[in-house]
């Protein structure tokens, strides 16, 4: 009888799982966006079997709430549009309704990478080392970087490999990679370089100057002043030299004409004394 009774409830409850399961709330997305076909695009969810009425809803896209997404609407089915699919817009979209228990569902929004270098050029003196630094936009973000150095016709030459020569070193992160160029040779280093970040919708690339100075040339400046220096004073050398003896002729001159007028004022004496005017 026991055993009966057992068996009895046992079914209930599977029976009572069973239903349950048939009438959890679930929500249908699309469409999956890939921004290698589409300019814009518009991602709908639609849900169904919910466990209570629904009370509002809203969009998020990577985890931060949507502006003007936030609705108390009891809307089953909603639509959120994205104008432009770019590296600006892509990312990871959630549809989230708020009911009892709140329910969401996740939709993706893939782009190629957008690539950039962190400064255009770079400069570092012989023997030292050089950073080269490119970083990634969009989703999502890059699986893999490579950096080739360029001919002067800007054609790739030399694929860098890390690790295959002590002269490089990749230091790379999904969003960042940076190429350390060490013991700068001014004639082999000095040039064009690319960087180059690839994702499952495709590749993007960036170029980076590297200019590579003489160890001399942090003396140039303090040259270039004491050569502004020694030409300086040589200029006024030379025209004191010039100027010095019209200096003493205009002296003489003016102690002869004193001379004369004190004389010619005082008179010519005779010998008792007297003046003769």
């Amino acid at each position: 009888m026991r055993r009966k009774l057992f068996g009895v409830v046992l079914a209930v409850c599977i029976g009572w799982f069973q239903a349950g399961a048939l009438t959890d709330a679930a929500i249908t997305t699309s469409p999956e966006v890939n921004g290698q076909n589409q300019t814009s695009a518009t991602l709908s969810c639609n849900l169904t079997n919910p466990t209570f009425p629904v009370k509002g809803h809203y969009w998020t896209n990577n985890g931060k709430i949507i502006d003007k997404s936030e609705t108390n609407s009891d809307e089953l089915y909603i639509e959120h549009e994205i104008k432009k699919v770019d590296y600006h817009s892509a990312g990871l979209y959630a549809c989230v309704f708020l009911t009892e228990p709140q329910v969401n569902a996740t939709i993706e929004v893939k782009v190629p990478p957008h690539v950039v270098a962190y400064k255009r050029s770079e400069n570092a003196n012989e023997k030292d080392k050089a950073v080269l630094t490119c970083m990634s936009q969009g989703y999502p973000l890059p699986t893999d970087w490579t950096w080739y150095k360029l001919k002067d016709d800007e054609s790739v030459e030399t694929a860098i490999v890390n690790g295959s020569d002590v002269k490089y070193e990749m230091k790379n992160t999904p969003n960042k990679t940076m190429l350390y160029v060490k013991d700068l040779d001014i004639n082999s280093d000095m040039g064009m370089y690319q960087c180059q970040g690839t994702n499952q919708m495709g590749s993007d690339s960036d170029k980076i100057q590297l200019r590579v100075r003489s160890q001399l040339a942090a003396l140039w400046p303090f040259l270039g002043i004491v050569a502004e220096v020694i030409i300086l004073i040589a200029i006024i050398f030379i025209y004191e030299k010039r100027r010095k003896p019209d200096e003493i002729n205009d002296g003489r001159a003016t102690l002869l004409r004193t001379t004369k007028t004190k004389m010619s004022g005082k008179g010519t004496p005779t010998e008792k004394g007297e003046k003769v005017s």
